[in-house]
C-alpha cells in the first residue's frame, strides 16, 4: 500500500528514467529486507519506505529519495556492501548510503557516557555531513519515523533513543533549519523522557488553547477581510506552538502560562517581501503592537535561514497574541530548512550556495586542530557548533553579534571597556547567571557594574573574544592608577557626605570641567586618582563641585519659576490636539487632512462653521483660498507642554534594488516607530513607496527623512500633503 502510494506521488514529479529507477530500488529493498520485522509486528519494508516517502515530500532530488529506500540495506541486511550499492544505482547514491550507514553505527555508540567514543562518534557524524549534506537529511528523517513508533520499543531503548534525539538529532535539525522535523522530534522526545510533565502540561495548556483560540479566529477573520481589502493574497491561519517549546521557557525564563504569548500564533503567508511589510502596517494599524515583540527576521535572518516577521499585539479583549507573516519560499524554508534549497530543483542544489550556508560546519571541523583531548574537542563542538555568530540583545533591543562560544563578559567589553571593567553579575533574560555562560542567539544580557568591582586573572580563561582578553590585559597594565582611582573617588565620596552631599549629584561634566583646566588633567578619573595618591586633596576638589551644584540648582529653581508660569498661561487653552487657540480656550480643534500639520510646522486656524477651528499649516495649498476669508482666520501656536504622536506619510522614489523595503522598515524600527501603512509599486527600475507612520513633530520626520535620503539607491523623499 504505502508503495503504491509513493509510486503514485512520485511518479506527478520524477521523470520516466527517475520512475524507473526508483521502482528498481523499492524492489531491491523490499528483497532485502523481505524476512525482516520490525518491533510492531510490520514488515521491515514500511520503514524505508515511509522515509523515502518523507523525503518526496520535503521536494529532495531523486537520488536523495532512492537512497532513503537504501539507507538501511548495508547495516541491517547480510551479504550487501556499499560497492553493491554503487554498482546498482551509481556512486552518488551509494555514498548517502555509506554516510548514513556511519551516522547509524554513531547512533548505536554509547554517547551518553563514553566520552572517547563520543568524540570519534561526533567527529565522523560532522565528517559525513560536511562531505555531503543530504546525509544528515536522510539521517533525520529516518530518526523522526523511528520516534513515530518508539511506543513499540522497550522502555530502556525508548529512554536511550529519546535523548539521543534531545542530545544530537533535534539540535541538528534546528542548526539546518529544518523546524518542522525538530518540533516533532522533541516533542515525542519529551513524551517519552518525561511523560507526567508532558500529560500534565498538556492538560494545563488545552483550556488556555481553546480559550485563545476564539480570540485568534476572530483575529484571522479581521486580517483575511483586510488583507483581501488591500489587494493582498494570504493564507492566514492559526499554529500551536509544540509543548517542549513551552516547557523550556518554563524552565529557561519562569514564565507562568499566561505570559506566553505564543501558544497559538497567526501565521500570515503571502507571495512577496513586499507584501509581508504592507501585511505587517495593515495589522498594526488594526491592533496596538507589544513594546518590545517585534523581529524583523526578513531583515535579519537567524543563523539558520529561517526568515518571518514576527510582531505581538493586543487583541480587542486586551489578550496578547503573536502573528507570523512570511512569503511561501520563506515557509518552507522554516518547516525543510537547508532540504528546501532542493525544493523544485533538478538533481543536486547550487554547491556555492549550500558553500555559504555551510561555512560553520567547515569552523566546526577546525577546531578538533586546536583540541588537546577529545573531550576538549567534544566540548569545542558542543559550544560552536550551532552558528558561527550568536546576536544578542541589549535590554533596550540593540543588537551586538558575537562570535559563538562568548560569554557575558565578551558582551560587556563590546560595549565599552568601562563596562568590562566593573562586572559585577549578569543578567540573562532576566535570570542572574555565571560569568562564564554561553550567550545565545536572541539572549538578552543586561551587565550589572559596580564602581569598587574589577577584573579577575581567570577572565582571562573565559572569555572567547581577542578584544576582550586585550582589554582584560590592558587593565592589569594599568592596575595601580586604577586602584588610586577606586581610592580617591571613595575618599571624595566619604568627604561629600560629611557635608550632607552624595558624590553622584556632583559629577556631572559640567560641574568638573573648570577643575580639569585648572589642575591641567583630561578626565574626572585624572582627579580620583591624584586624590588616591596625594597631589590634591579633596577639599580642593569638593569647593569646586559644591559652587557648580549651588549655580545650577540656583538656574533650575528660576526656570522652574518661569515654566510654572507658562504652564498656566496656557492650562486653558491647550486642546487634547497640542493647539492653543489664542483667546479661545474652549474652542474645539480639529487637524485639516488636506495638510496634516504636526508640531514644529508653523500654523493658522480657520473657524469653520459648526466644526471649531480647523488647524492648516501655513503652506498648506488651500492657504489662497482660506486668505480670501480673513475674518475666519485666528491665531494658534503648538503647546509646548503636549506630548502626542501624529500620521504622517512620505513618499520615496528609489531605484530597485534586493533589501530596499526591508532598510527602509528597520530605520523606523531602530527608532521604535510602527508602519501604519505601506504600499510599494514598481515600474521598470523604479520603486516608490508611500509609508505611513506616527512621528511626535516635524523635527522628528525631518530626522527620519533625512536617514530615508541615505539609504542606497533613494532618490527622492517627500511629505504627501494630502
Amino acid at each position: 500500500m504505502l508503495m503504491d502510494e509513493l509510486e503514485k506521488a512520485c511518479a506527478e514529479k520524477f521523470s520516466e528514467d527517475d520512475m524507473a529507477r526508483l521502482k528498481k530500488a523499492m524492489n531491491f529493498a523490499y528483497k532485502a529486507h523481505l524476512p525482516q520485522k520490525r518491533e510492531s509486528g510490520e514488515p521491515y519494508i514500511i520503514h524505508p519506505l515511509a522515509v523515502a516517502k518523507m523525503l518526496f515530500e520535503m521536494g529532495m532530488d531523486t537520488n536523495t529519495v532512492i537512497a532513503g529506500l537504501l539507507h538501511d540495506v548495508v547495516e541491517d541486511c547480510d551479504g550487501i556492501t556499499v560497492e553493491d550499492i554503487a554498482r546498482e544505482f551509481g556512486t552518488d547514491i551509494a555514498e548517502m548510503v555509506d554516510g548514513v550507514t556511519k551516522l547509524t553505527k554513531t547512533g548505536k555508540s554509547d554517547i551518553i557516557s563514553k566520552e572517547e567514543a563520543q568524540a570519534e562518534n561526533l567527529r565522523k557524524m560532522f565528517l559525513a555531513i560536511a562531505k555531503d549534506v543530504r546525509v544528515v537529511i536522510i539521517k533525520l528523517t529516518d530518526r523522526l519515523h523511528n520516534m513515530r513508533t518508539l511506543e513499540y520499543c522497550k522502555p530502556e531503548k525508548r529512554q536511550r533513543k529519546a535523548r539521543e534525539v534531545l542530545d544530537v538529532y533535534a539540535p541538528l535539525a534546528s542548526r539546518f533549519g529544518m523546524g518542522a522535523i525538530k518540533c516533532e522530534m522533541e516533542d515525542l522526545a519529551f513524551h517519552y523522557l518525561m511523560p507526567e510533565e508532558y500529560a500534565a502540561l498538556e492538560k494545563q495548556i488545552e483550556p488556555q488553547r481553546r480559550e485563545r483560540m476564539l480570540t485568534l479566529n476572530k483575529a484571522i477573520k479581521t486580517i483575511e477581510e483586510q488583507l483581501a481589502a488591500a489587494g493582498i493574497q494570504a493564507q492566514v491561519n492559526g499554529r500551536p506552538k509544540h509543548l517542549y517549546s513551552i516547557y523550556k521557557k518554563f524552565l529557561r525564563q519562569n514564565r507562568s502560562l499566561a505570559e506566553i504569548y505564543d501558544l497559538i500564533a497567526v501565521r500570515v503567508i503571502v507571495n512577496t517581501i513586499n507584501d509581508c511589510y504592507a501585511a505587517l502596517g495593515i495589522i498594526h494599524a488594526i491592533w496596538k503592537p507589544v513594546p518590545g515583540r517585534f523581529k524583523d527576521y526578513i531583515a535579519m535572518p537567524k543563523t539558520n535561514m529561517y526568515r518571518s516577521l514576527h510582531t505581538t499585539l493586543f487583541s480587542d479583549t486586551g489578550l496578547p497574541f503573536e502573528v507570523q507573516i512570511r512569503t511561501y519560499e520563506m515557509h518552507r524554508t522554516s518547516e525543510y530548512g537547508i532540504a528546501a534549497h532542493w525544493m523544485y530543483k533538478e538533481g543536486r542544489a547550487n554547491q556555492d550556495e549550500l558553500d555559504s550556508k555551510l561555512a560553520w560546519l567547515r569552523e566546526a571541523l577546525e577546531l578538533e586542530n586546536y583540541a588537546d583531548t577529545t573531550k576538549e574537542f567534544v566540548e569545542s563542538i558542543r559550544k560552536d557548533f550551532f552558528s558561527d555568530y550568536v546576536y544578542v540583545l541589549t535590554p533596550r533591543g540593540q543588537i551586538i553579534d558575537l562570535v559563538t562560544g562568548s560569554t557575558p563578559l565578551d558582551f560587556a567589553y563590546r560595549i565599552h571597556s568601562n563596562v568590562g571593567n566593573h562586572v559585577q553579575h549578569a543578567k540573562v533574560n532576566g535570570a542572574i547567571v555565571r560569568l562564564d555562560y554561553k550567550l545565545k542567539n536572541n539572549d538578552v544580557c543586561e551587565i550589572v557594574t559596580a564602581p569598587n568591582a574589577t577584573p579577575s586573572r581567570d577572565w582571562l580563561k573565559i572569555v572567547k573574544t581577542q578584544q576582550a582578553k586585550a582589554k582584560i590585559r590592558q587593565w592589569f597594565k594599568k592596575a595601580n592608577r586604577e586602584e588610586n582611582i577606586i581610592r580617591g573617588k571613595e575618599m571624595l565620596s566619604e568627604a561629600a557626605k560629611r557635608q550632607g552631599r552624595q558624590l553622584g549629584e556632583l559629577t556631572k561634566k559640567s560641574y568638573y570641567d573648570d577643575l580639569l583646566k585648572r589642575f591641567n588633567m583630561n578626565d574626572i578619573e585624572d582627579i580620583y586618582a591624584a586624590i588616591g595618591y596625594g597631589g590634591i586633596t579633596t577639599g580642593q576638589v569638593l569647593h569646586k563641585l559644591i559652587e557648580q551644584y549651588r549655580k545650577e540648582e540656583k538656574a533650575n529653581q528660576l526656570a522652574a519659576k518661569l515654566e510654572q508660569k507658562e504652564e498656566q498661561r496656557v492650562q486653558n487653552a491647550v486642546s487634547h490636539h497640542g493647539v492653543v487657540v489664542k483667546g479661545e480656550p474652549n474652542m474645539a480643534v480639529r487637524f485639516a487632512h488636506c495638510c496634516s500639520p504636526l508640531p514644529g510646522d508653523k500654523i493658522v486656524g480657520y473657524i469653520t462653521r459648526g466644526r471649531g477651528v480647523s488647524i492648516h499649516r501655513a503652506d498648506c495649498p488651500n492657504m489662497t483660498d482660506l486668505m480670501l476669508d480673513k475674518e475666519r482666520l485666528i491665531d494658534v501656536e503648538w503647546a509646548s507642554t503636549e506630548k502626542a504622536s501624529y500620521p504622517v506619510t512620505i513618499h520615496i522614489v528609489a531605484g530597485e534594488r534586493p533589501g530596499l523595503l526591508m532598510e527602509i522598515s528597520q530605520l523606523l524600527m531602530n527608532l521604535n516607530i510602527s508602519i501604519l501603512a505601506m504600499n510599494a509599486k514598481t515600474t521598470e527600475d523604479i520603486v516608490t513607496v508611500q509609508l505611513t507612520f506616527n512621528v511626535s513633530g516635524a523635527a522628528q520626520l525631518d530626522s527620519i527623512m533625512k536617514g530615508m535620503r541615505k539609504i542606497r539607491t533613494v532618490n527622492d523623499v517627500y511629505r504627501i500633503n494630502a
